[in-house]
């Protein structure tokens, strides 16, 4: 089993980020973090990199609920969705995959929860 869902497209990177966020959106996802990589990387270490952005996406409701179930499972928390240019109009997009995370977490409450917001971070990488 990967731990990642992932898809490359033929688009800019603006372009595929707007419909990253949007697909989330529909999925119920909320943005809570972003970070922009190769920013990080020129002001820390002097270094350019390709761009390379880590959205960290959180649907609460099911948030809310493996929390109640796994008070630790915070450390895995939010979603990461990342978006990477591999050259001028060729875009990577990869989501976790939760069910493989959990994997390494003895919790059965939480496998509902995991395969649920499995298939939604699916259908956003599939709907980009």
């Amino acid at each position: 089993m990967e731990y990642y869902f992932k898809r490359t497209l033929e688009a800019t990177f603006d372009e595929v980020e707007t419909r990253v966020k949007k697909e989330l959106e529909k999925e119920g996802f909320g943005v809570l973090t972003e970070i922009k990589l190769e920013e990080a990387f020129k002001k820390k270490l002097d270094k350019d990199f390709r761009r390379y952005h880590i959205l960290g996406a959180c649907n609460a409701p099911y948030a809310f609920e493996a929390l109640k179930a796994e008070d630790k499972i915070g450390t895995m928390l939010p979603c990461n969705v990342i978006i990477q240019e591999w050259e001028e109009n060729k875009i990577e997009v990869a989501a976790v995959n939760p069910v493989a995370s959990m994997q390494a977490v003895e919790n059965d409450d939480l496998n509902g929860t995991a395969r649920e917001i499995a298939k939604k971070l699916l259908r956003v990488v599939e709907m980009i």
